[in-house]
């Protein structure tokens, strides 16, 4: 079911960790970002779009993660873009032919084994580096490119409807996840959150990849909470956060997990310093 989140501005929601799929009408079609995340999900969003007349003309994935890089062939065959550093990792984890199987394998124990369509997995486009903005006829969507979370990550500020989407940061029930990999994944957050700062003031909506949007003040509310637990990682400290410990939502109590893995890969010996 689609809902909406500003003036020609909706939401799909899967069951899977509520990740959203975000669709913004345009003047022939919509821009689809990061639809997902069981066929049966894909399929009622194709229905949803059917009925409102909406064909897709153009798709969007803000980062390489799996759930993000999903597509039915009922969206039809309208070009995906992303980041030139986004479509780069992509191409690097689909060059391994075993790819998509330890995608099926991740899931089994979930409550979507088996139901999440892979054969269109990752089929992007990267845009030229620098791309300012997404190429589509409709509302201008402002490209803001980081190296949070993923390589290549982006947030979209829909800037006619002061819509920020925020891929997988800003999230009401999920900390930051870093991207441990990287050189200083503690700055290229810290990094992340400035850019978004700099745009909050455009924004009346925020739509996490995954979670709850959030209306007027949440922007520069989540990225200060987001900040503050970034913080508290590069100290060492235990921070106080809600989406943590004894105040985590049920259901979602394995944050804390992903918590104290990352505070545990920070604080090796041998890891980067940040600053």
């Amino acid at each position: 079911m689609l809902t909406q989140v500003a003036e020609g501005v909706l939401i799909h929601q899967s069951m899977f960790v509520r990740t959203n799929a975000v669709v913004v009408r345009g003047a022939a079609g919509v821009l689809l970002i990061d639809p997902g995340v069981t066929g049966a999900e894909l399929g009622c969003l194709a229905d949803d779009l059917h009925e409102l007349g909406q064909p897709v003309v153009a798709g969007f994935s803000t980062h390489p993660d799996w759930d993000h890089l999903l597509w039915h062939p009922r969206l039809g065959q309208a070009p995906r873009h992303g980041t030139a550093r986004c479509a780069a990792a992509v191409r690097d984890q689909l060059a391994d032919p075993d790819a998509k199987a330890r995608v099926a394998d991740h899931l089994i124990g979930t409550e979507v084994a088996g139901q999440v369509p892979l054969d269109l997995l990752g089929d992007i486009t990267g845009l030229p580096a620098g791309t300012a903005y997404v190429p589509w006829d409709g509302p201008r969507v402002r490209i803001v490119e980081h190296r949070a979370h993923a390589p290549g990550h982006a947030a979209l500020l829909i800037e006619e409807r002061g819509v920020l989407v925020a891929g997988d940061m800003l999230s009401d029930v999920l900390v930051p996840m870093l991207d441990l990999d990287a050189a200083d994944p503690v700055e290229d957050y810290l990094e992340a959150l400035r850019l978004l700062e700099e745009v909050a003031g455009d924004a009346g909506v925020v739509v996490p990849g995954h979670g709850s949007a959030g209306g007027a003040g949440q922007v520069r509310a989540r990225i200060t909470l987001d900040r503050a637990y970034v913080h508290a990682l590069r100290d060492g400290h235990e921070p106080s956060d809600p989406r943590i410990g004894p105040s985590a939502e049920p259901g979602w109590e394995w944050v804390s997990d992903v918590h104290t893995g990352q505070l545990q890969r920070l604080a090796r010996p041998n890891y980067p310093s940040t600053g």
